[in-house]
């Protein structure tokens, strides 16, 4: 497969798979807008194995390792248009491909049922899946001060992977996950057992404490990562404030009200999205 149609599989996989994602790739220039599809497509594809529920640990595991084995050899599927498109971006652009190592760590991590006892814990697992992202990204933007650019992208990542958390607390502890720190839980006298209709049975203000003390942390990680803006071109910056706008939206509504985040997933509406975007592209701050 030729490198061209590569990337339109590559962009398609963001339109259908990513669509927070997809709002801030398009407005980039067209040479990072399909490098940076390539680098999510291939994200996908890891977060998809990890997910996959149906499939024994085992298989997943094995599945991962394998993913893990064709990254070292990139130029070794001309076939397979996800890894046609990443090794074209690779050449081009400086993308770190070894954080994509860290990704399926944390992806091995959830098919092992990994908990989180503390913060801590639990900021060593979104690194993994989210600042890993960060940094493989910048490589596609590109900066001045990479050292300082990469802190502040992996500090965006933990920021929207901890908002991920807190959308997903519902359904994630209905397939048996949960990422909250067992400290945090103790604090503030929630379990998250569930009863048969997968209610939460934990008393609702002790339950609305914990969400916004997550989220009021969340917060706090969106204010440094955001410093990493002014680092970045004019087009890189509205992709990376859309995205990050989007999510930052989401977590002030589960802020307001996390009765509704913990009873189901909320999302925002699709023109909302895109009055997002169009303020990131315009440069003008709400």
């Amino acid at each position: 497969m030729d490198a061209a149609g590569a990337y339109r599989h590559c962009e398609e996989v963001v339109r259908s798979q990513a669509r927070n994602f997809s709002y801030g790739i398009r407005l980039l220039p067209p040479p990072k807008r399909r490098a940076l599809s390539a680098v999510y497509a291939f994200a996908r594809r890891i977060d998809d194995i990890g997910d996959d529920i149906d499939a024994p640990p085992d298989t997943r595991l094995a599945a991962l390792a394998a993913e893990r084995d064709r990254l070292a050899g990139l130029d070794a599927h001309p076939d397979d248009p996800v890894m046609v498109a990443l090794a074209d971006a690779a050449r081009r652009m400086p993308v770190p491909l070894e954080a994509f190592g860290e990704l399926i760590d944390g992806c091995e991590a959830d098919v092992r049922g990994a908990a989180y006892d503390t913060f801590d814990d639990l900021l060593w697992y979104c690194r993994c899946v989210a600042g890993s992202i960060g940094r493989l990204s910048l490589g596609v933007f590109g900066t001045g001060d990479l050292r300082v650019a990469r802190a502040r992208a992996d500090a965006l990542g933990v920021a929207l992977q901890l908002t991920n958390i807190l959308r997903d607390v519902r359904e994630d502890r209905l397939g048996g996950r949960v990422y909250l720190p067992a400290k945090d839980l103790a604090r503030f006298g929630c379990t998250l057992d569930q009863d048969a209709s997968g209610r939460f049975t934990d008393p609702p203000e002790q339950l609305a404490t914990l969400v916004r003390f997550q989220a009021a942390r969340a917060g706090e990680w969106y204010g440094n990562g955001l410093r990493l803006l002014p680092m970045l071109d004019r087009r890189s910056a509205a992709c990376t404030g859309t995205m990050a706008g989007i999510y930052r939206r989401l977590l002030r509504r589960i802020t307001a009200d996390p009765a509704s985040a913990l009873a189901s997933r909320m999302s925002l509406p699709a023109w909302e999205k895109a009055a997002v975007a169009a303020t990131a592209l315009t440069g003008i701050r709400r």
